[in-house]
C-alpha cells in the first residue's frame, strides 16, 4: 500500500497498489491534429492528476485546447504465477485512449466516471513500460455532461474554468488470474439484511468460493461462504435481529452515528488456497418517501443541506489532497448541516468515502449538458448509468439528480421529446436503484420525480414566509407561483403529495474585494452577511411545507462569492454561529437527549473497539426526533 496516498476505489481495497500520480511528460494538441503517440511533440512536464487549467499542474493555460496528451514510465511488478497487472484511471474528461508500450488497451467516452485496462498482454521484457494517454475534450461543445465548465475563454456569471484530461489518480494493482472485480451491497432494514452482489474478472472458473466476513468493531455479524457461479455470486446476508431497539440502533447508519460495518472478501479454491482477497464496507440504514416527507430509518428526518461544488482555487474540481476532502466533510457539519447537494460534479470517491465514515448525507447530480441533441442523450445517460454503477453502494447517498434546472432540456414545457427524456432517465434511474428518491429535474418543472425541489433567491425572508406559509400555499403554489420564473409542475404532471423542499435559496455574496464578483445578492460587511444569513434561515426552517432545504452554498467558487466559507474555506464568521442560524437553538430537551447519545455512543465504541471521537462530530434534529 502507498502510505502517501488514499486508495482511490475504498470499497473495494487491496493491498498490492500504486499510484502512478505524480510528474508526466505533456505536451498540448490545440486542434487535436495527432492521432498516435509517435505524433505527440513533448514540451512540458504535469503534475498528474491536476487539469492543465489549474495551477498545480504546474500548466496553467486556462484556453481554448482541444486535445493533450500525457506519457511516464514505470517499473512492472512482479506477476509470477499467472498474475495481471490492472491500470486504473479515476476519472479522464472526455475522451480518454490509453497506450501501453504503443499497444492501444482502453478507450472511454465521459469525463466523470472510471475505467480501467489489463496489460498483462502488453508488457514488455524490459526495466521500464511506457503508458501513453491522450485526452480529447471539445471546449466549444455543448452537448456533451460538462457541468460547470465555461464554454466561454473566461469564466463568467456561475459558469468556471474548464476541465482537460486527467484529474483523478490513476493507479495499478496486481490481481489474480481469477480475481473480485466488482461488489455491491443493498441494505434492507425491513428484512434485517444486505444484499451482496460479487463478480468476477479474468481466467473463468466455477471451482472457486467467496468468502464474506461482516463485522462491527469486534462483533462479528456473518462469516458466510458461498459458490460462485458462472463468474458471480447474489446473496441475501441474513443478519441477527437483536430485537431490542436500543442495539438494533447502535447497528444503524445516520449522521448522529455512521456506524459501518466492515467486509473482508476472500476467494477461494478448491484445493484450499487463497486466491484473491479485498476489502469493503457497507452501512444498514434505510432511505424513503413516506407522503410528503423524507424518511431515514423509519423515521421522518428533516433535511438540512449546503450545495458544495468540490472547486479548490489552485485546483479546480480535483481535491489538494485526501486531507482537504475530509475536512470539507467536517466543515459542513460544523456549520449544522446533515448533508450536501454535490452540484454538477461526480465527486471523487474518496469525498464519499469521508462522508460514508463521518456521517454526512449527499445528493449526487448529473453534470448536465447544454444542448437537446440524440448525441447528448445519449452521451449523458451512458455516463448517468456508470455513475451509478460506481456509487451505488456509499450509504451516505441518498437521493439522485440527473437533470438540474431544465438545462440540457430547455424547451421541456413545450417539448414531449424532452418531457419523455426525463421521464425515461427518471425511471431508468429508479430501475437501477429502487432503495433511493429520484428528483428527475430538480428547481422547476418537475414531469418526474420523487421529490419537489425549488430554487427560490428572494433575497426578502418575509417575502419567502409569505409564499411557503399562508394557508392557503398549496392552492397556489403549483399554479400561479413561480420561483425563478419557471412552473414547479408542467401541465398534465401535478403535484401529487411528495416532500416539497427547497433545494437552492440564499446566495448571498460578501467578499472583502467586490470587483469581479458576482451573487444572486450582496452583503456589504461579515456582521451584515452573518444577520441575513440569520434572518433567511429562521424563516427557512420555520417553514413546516418543506421537508428540507438546501443553502447556496458551502464556499466561494472562482468569481461566485456566495460561500459561507471562502474558497480557501476559512468561514466568514464563526462556525458555532453558522451551526446555531443552521440549526436553530435546541430546547433543553434535544441537549438532554444529545447528553445521553453520546454516552450512549461512546460506551459502546468503548466495548466493542467501533469508530473514534470523530463518529459522531454533530447531532441532527432530525436524528434527535428519531431516537427520542
Amino acid at each position: 500500500m502507498n502510505e502517501a496516498h488514499a486508495y482511490p476505489r475504498p470499497q473495494l481495497e487491496r493491498r498490492n497498489w500504486t499510484s502512478l500520480n505524480g510528474r508526466w511528460d505533456f505536451a498540448l494538441d490545440h486542434e487535436a491534429v495527432w492521432s498516435q503517440p509517435k505524433d505527440a511533440e513533448w514540451n512540458a512536464a504535469i503534475n498528474v492528476p491536476f487539469s492543465p487549467e489549474t495551477e498545480a499542474s504546474g500548466i496553467g493555460d486556462s484556453g481554448f485546447y482541444r486535445a493533450c496528451w500525457y506519457r511516464r514510465t514505470f517499473v512492472a511488478p512482479d506477476l509470477s504465477g499467472g498474475k495481471r497487472l490492472v491500470l486504473h484511471f479515476g476519472a479522464v474528461d472526455y475522451r480518454a485512449r490509453v497506450w501501453v508500450n504503443d499497444k492501444l488497451v482502453a478507450e472511454h467516452q465521459g469525463g466523470y466516471t472510471p475505467f480501467s485496462a489489463d496489460l498483462s498482454e502488453c508488457l514488455i521484457e524490459a526495466e521500464e513500460q511506457t503508458i501513453v494517454v491522450q485526452a480529447l475534450d471539445d471546449p466549444h461543445d455543448l452537448a456533451k455532461p460538462r457541468g460547470k465548465q465555461d464554454w466561454l475563454l473566461e469564466p463568467h456569471s456561475i459558469w468556471y474554468p474548464r476541465t482537460t484530461g486527467i484529474w483523478q489518480t490513476v493507479w495499478f494493482e496486481v490481481v489474480p488470474a481469477t480475481a473480485i472485480a466488482k461488489i455491491s451491497w443493498t441494505p434492507n432494514l425491513t428484512r434485517w439484511e444486505l444484499g451482496f452482489e460479487a463478480w468476477l474478472d479474468g481466467i473463468r472458473r466455477d471451482d472457486v468460493r467467496l468468502r464474506v466476513k461482516l463485522s462491527v468493531g469486534d462483533i462479528l455479524l456473518a462469516d458466510d461462504t458461498y459458490r460462485v457461479v458462472a463468474g458471480e455470486v447474489h446473496r441475501r446476508i441474513a443478519l441477527s435481529d437483536p430485537g431490542i431497539d436500543d442495539y438494533r440502533n447502535e447497528l444503524l447508519w445516520s449522521p448522529m452515528q455512521p456506524t459501518l460495518i466492515r467486509a473482508h472478501l476472500q476467494l477461494w479454491g478448491k484445493r484450499g488456497e487463497l486466491i484473491d482477497e479485498a476489502y469493503s464496507y457497507t452501512a444498514l440504514r434505510q432511505i424513503t418517501v413516506q407522503g410528503d416527507r423524507f424518511v431515514l430509518n423509519g423515521r421522518p428526518y428533516i433535511l438540512r443541506l449546503v450545495l458544495d461544488q468540490g472547486y479548490w482555487p489552485e485546483s479546480g474540481i480535483t481535491p489538494p489532497s485526501d486531507e482537504v476532502l475530509r475536512r470539507d466533510v467536517e466543515l459542513a457539519k460544523a456549520m449544522g448541516f446533515n448533508g450536501v447537494r454535490k452540484h454538477q460534479k461526480i465527486e471523487d470517491p474518496r469525498f464519499l468515502y469521508w462522508a460514508d465514515t463521518l456521517g454526512l448525507l449527499v445528493w449526487e447530480e448529473m453534470p448536465s449538458a447544454y444542448r437537446f441533441t440524440k448525441n447528448s442523450v445519449e452521451q449523458l445517460t451512458r455516463e448517468w448509468t456508470e455513475a451509478i454503477s460506481r456509487d451505488y453502494s456509499h450509504p451516505c447517498i441518498i437521493a439522485w439528480v440527473p437533470f438540474n434546472e431544465s438545462w440540457g432540456i430547455p424547451d421541456l414545457p413545450e417539448s414531449p421529446e424532452q418531457r419523455h427524456y426525463v421521464q425515461a432517465l427518471y425511471h431508468l434511474t429508479r430501475t437501477l436503484d429502487a432503495t433511493r428518491p429520484v428528483i428527475g429535474n430538480d428547481g422547476w418543472e418537475s414531469v418526474a420525480t420523487d421529490i419537489i425541489g425549488i430554487h427560490d433567491y428572494d433575497d426578502q425572508p418575509e417575502r419567502i414566509a409569505e409564499r411557503y406559509r399562508s394557508d392557503e400555499v398549496m392552492g397556489r403554489l403549483f399554479t400561479r407561483e413561480r420561483p425563478g420564473g419557471r412552473l414547479l409542475t408542467i401541465e398534465g404532471h401535478p403535484h401529487t403529495g411528495q416532500p416539497i423542499m427547497l433545494t437552492e435559496f440564499g446566495g448571498i455574496a460578501y467578499s472583502e474585494d467586490h470587483e469581479g464578483t458576482w451573487g444572486y445578492t450582496r452583503s456589504e460587511s461579515a456582521e451584515a452577511f452573518a444577520q441575513q444569513y440569520r434572518e433567511l434561515l429562521e424563516v427557512v426552517r420555520s417553514l413546516t411545507l418543506f421537508s428540507g432545504f438546501c443553502y447556496t452554498q458551502f464556499a466561494d467558487t472562482y468569481q461566485e462569492s456566495n460561500g459561507l466559507l471562502f474558497a480557501d474555506r476559512t468561514p466568514k464568521f464563526p462556525l458555532e454561529e453558522i451551526a446555531l442560524a443552521t440549526r436553530g437553538p435546541k430546547t433543553a430537551r434535544q441537549l438532554q437527549i444529545e447528553q445521553e447519545w453520546r454516552e450512549r455512543i461512546r460506551q459502546f465504541q468503548i466495548d466493542h473497539n467501533v469508530g473514534d471521537e470523530d463518529s459522531a462530530v454533530e447531532l441532527s434534529d432530525g436524528t434527535l426526533e428519531q431516537r427520542s
